[in-house]
């Protein structure tokens, strides 16, 4: 897969999942002032991935917000196993706290496997993180604050999420081409 077929999947899922569905109130306007830097990743091994990471983090604190808010960093065939890639995330966590980027960058992640801990496989509440690649999604806390002071329920977010999918099902997931 190209890199380009992977970005095209993932604003298709952007658009029609993250934004179109609201699952992420936030999303919308730092994608359409394209402040969004989409990053696919074509590391042979986790220790690549790392190092990209490594500059992704750079290149987020070294630039000015209102260019770039916030990164997807996009790995198509890395992690194929979601339990791997949670184990990852470990990982990728200690490498924010090893920037001294704790409190100041916070990582989430999607999956096309995604699973929440006591959720079945195909619980459609795995579907708020499920996307069509591993994604770690690289925030600023800065941003985070600022938008959930601006959303007056952040803490329903969840609870939304899930009722929104739930009367999507997953017919309503895969008509959405995703």
């Amino acid at each position: 897969m190209t890199d380009d077929e992977v970005l095209t999947q993932t604003r298709h899922w952007l658009e029609k999942a993250v934004i179109g569905l609201n699952l992420c109130p936030f999303a919308k306007a730092v994608y359409v002032k394209n402040q969004v830097r989409l990053v696919v990743s074509q590391a042979r091994h986790a220790d690549g991935l790392l190092e990209e990471l490594d500059r992704e983090l750079d290149l987020l604190v070294a630039t000015p917000a209102d260019e770039v808010d916030t990164t997807l960093l996009i790995h198509p065939t890395l992690f194929d196993d979601f339990l791997d890639f949670n184990d990852f995330l470990e990982i990728a966590e200690g490498v924010v706290d090893e920037h001294g980027l704790e409190g100041v960058i916070q990582l989430a992640s999607f999956h096309p496997q995604f699973q929440f801990d006591g959720t079945e496989p195909d619980d459609i509440g795995n579907y708020t993180n499920r996307a069509p690649f591993a994604i770690l999604h690289l925030l600023r806390e800065e941003s985070v604050e600022r938008a959930v002071e601006a959303f007056p329920e952040a803490e329903a977010i969840f609870e939304q999420n899930i009722a929104t999918l739930e009367k999507l099902g997953r017919k309503g997931w895969k008509a959405l081409g995703l």
